[in-house]
């Protein structure tokens, strides 16, 4: 089973500063239906703003959607999502302190903390608006209030888009990570499974065991974050794209097709259109 696993914003989608490829997200479509690989979506988007842009930028649905930064994993088939209750059982029993009541409580009178819109939070995740010019004395007094009691694990990203700081508290058994290796274990895939991604949130994927692609408009903190974790762990499989693949510039989707040739999820054996 080959899973090619991605990030959507800034990674599959082309929602950032950086240039397009105006046909790379028809080919990464055509590409992945053509050779019969398995469609992974990992992303902090909740089902309805995946649909959006799905119909906004035209990429294919995915076989599979870990949404809400992990919380949730569904499936898509015959033009139908299923929820993955398997996935709901798993999380409760490997994180039974989890009580999201709790941790909004405990972190409602934080200066610059400011709890996110209703639609992003769910059983299994609390996410707040962070001042991010003070996000480290912020966390910093959250970890202080709430670490280590609700079997919790805290992430944080940088919206370069709109300059906001962006924090999610999750049970440590769902996030990113843990819902890509649950599918990986589903499948029978193993480690046999290449992760996409572009900014901070995707730090704990691309560093677990999985084949890691960084896009080249990737995150410079996730770039020095992923090459420390190299440094520490050479193990580490990691690919950063750079353009100069097939015509394309590496950017966004480009970057994503790139890294899912590189490491042979993606090849040349079925004849694409594009390439003729």
């Amino acid at each position: 089973m080959k899973i090619l696993a991605t990030d959507l914003d800034r990674t599959l989608l082309p929602n950032g500063s950086w240039p397009v490829d105006e046909n790379a997200i028809e080919l990464f479509n055509e590409w992945t239906l053509k050779q019969g690989v398995l469609v992974v979506y990992v992303t902090g988007r909740n089902l309805d703003l995946t649909e959006m842009a799905i119909r906004e930028y035209g990429v294919r649905f995915p076989d599979i959607l870990c949404g809400d930064v992990g919380t949730t994993i569904r499936h898509y088939e015959n033009d139908n999502w299923s929820m993955d209750l398997g996935w709901i059982e798993h999380v409760h029993a490997m994180s039974p302190r989890w009580d999201n009541a709790a941790i909004r409580g405990a972190l409602e009178k934080i200066k610059g903390l400011r709890e996110q819109e209703s639609q992003h939070q769910n059983e299994f995740k609390q996410s707040y608006y962070v001042d991010h010019q003070n996000h480290e004395s912020i966390l910093s007094e959250v970890e202080k209030l709430i670490s280590g009691k609700f079997d919790e694990v805290l992430i944080y990203s940088f919206d370069s888009n709109n300059g906001n700081g962006l924090l999610d508290v999750l049970p440590a058994s769902a996030t990113k990570q843990t819902s890509l290796e649950y599918v990986a274990k589903v499948y029978k895939a193993g480690r046999e499974v290449v992760f996409c991604g572009d900014s901070g949130n995707d730090i704990f994927p691309l560093t677990a065991g999985f084949r890691g692609v960084m896009v080249r408009n990737a995150d410079e903190q996730l770039v020095k974050q992923v090459t420390q974790a190299k440094q520490q762990n050479d193990a580490i499989e990691i690919y950063h794209s750079k353009g100069n693949f097939k015509g394309l510039n590496g950017y966004y989707v480009s970057g994503v097709l790139e890294g899912a040739y590189h490491y042979g999820v993606l090849d040349d054996s079925v004849e694409l259109k594009h390439f003729q």
